[in-house]
């Protein structure tokens, strides 16, 4: 494995990850400090998980080399995400208007569904 190699691979799939996980946390805590009632924690988490599921699998396929565990995030992507997502955006409908973060969660959701398209669809043009 040359440098550059090494240091992709450290990029792709510790720096990214490492980095979502710590703007998850310091977004939960700021909603906290904010005094904010029934804060959707467990929304926010599977949206910061799929969609950093599918930035590493666009880089992935990007930068570098395709494997099993893309291949499985690809299913998830493709299969699962539609259905987690659908879930969390009929979930946050209602719950809207309590605060900017129930209203972001809503369109996070929504969202994916013109997202994964277009970044699929990107992918395929590029590559």
């Amino acid at each position: 494995m040359t440098t550059i190699e090494i240091i992709t691979v450290i990029i792709i799939h510790l720096l990214i990850p490492i980095l979502g996980l710590l703007t998850y946390i310091l977004l939960i805590r700021k909603i906290k400090k904010e005094k904010i009632s029934n804060t959707p924690n467990i929304d926010l988490f599977l949206i910061f998980a799929t969609y950093g599921g599918l930035l590493l699998v666009m880089l992935t396929a990007i930068f570098w080399e395709w494997s099993g565990m893309a291949s499985l995030g690809t299913f998830y992507l493709i299969i699962g995400g539609p259905i987690v997502m659908g879930t969390i955006a009929y979930r946050n409908f209602k719950n809207k208007g309590i605060s900017k973060y129930h209203m972001l969660t809503y369109r996070a959701g929504i969202s994916y569904f013109l997202i994964t398209p277009l970044a699929f669809g990107v992918f395929m043009i590029i590559k």
